[in-house]
């Protein structure tokens, strides 16, 4: 047995003495993250597409008076064409998918986007189109635009802040806020479940194109 323990041993190490040297290659370096910053100037003048991936759309509603809730459309697409050195000539675009309302409530969110509410299926998309912007400071501004929905088009001013631009990862990226308030009987809403008046929530990130 001595013997049999000794051979083995000597293959061993026989093995070990011919094996490949590891690996010194250093790990890969993981990419440079540039965060945005509240500087309008950082995001250069182009057209900027939305990146659904990073947008959402919230609408408030009073709950009959006891709480607000909140929905969520989930598809949404815009573009927005930019100039930092002239903001007042930029504009901007959304879809919303109103068949994409999402609630926690089971079962509500088909119902909200059936004929008695949003009726999707006749009415497919709510859109937005820019009129003008004026600007009031570094970082805020006023977008006014007309909001059609549900066959109706009225218009409405939303409040919008810049939550930050920069480079981006890949191309350079603009974010903000943008928040407004409509009577829902002037779209065609029940008046009883919808008097008081519904805020609309919009937080987006654009990304220019090449």
């Amino acid at each position: 047995m001595p013997t049999l323990h000794a051979a083995v041993l000597g293959l061993a190490l026989a093995a070990l003495a011919g094996a490949a040297p590891a690996a010194t290659t250093a790990p890969a370096k993981p990419p440079t993250i540039v965060f945005g910053l509240k500087d309008p100037k950082l995001a250069p003048a182009g057209t900027y597409k939305l990146d659904d991936a990073h947008a959402a759309v919230i609408a408030r509603v009073s709950h009959i008076g006891y709480s607000v809730s909140v929905f969520r459309f989930d598809k949404v697409a815009g573009a927005l064409k930019w100039d930092p050195a002239a903001p007042a000539a930029s504009s901007v675009t959304a879809t919303v998918d109103t068949a994409s309302i999402s609630s926690p409530v089971p079962g509500f969110a088909a119902q909200l986007a059936g004929a008695q509410y949003l009726n999707a299926k006749a009415f497919p998309q709510a859109t937005f189109t820019s009129t003008a912007f004026r600007q009031t400071d570094a970082t805020h501004g006023e977008v006014d635009g007309t909001l059609a929905l549900m066959g109706k088009s009225k218009p409405v001013t939303f409040a919008v802040e810049l939550v930050g631009a920069g480079p981006g990862f890949g191309a350079p990226r603009l974010g903000m806020e943008a928040k407004t308030s409509i009577v829902g009987a002037d779209y065609g809403l029940p008046p009883q479940f919808f008097a008081a008046p519904i805020e609309l929530v919009i937080d987006a990130e654009f990304v220019r194109q090449p």
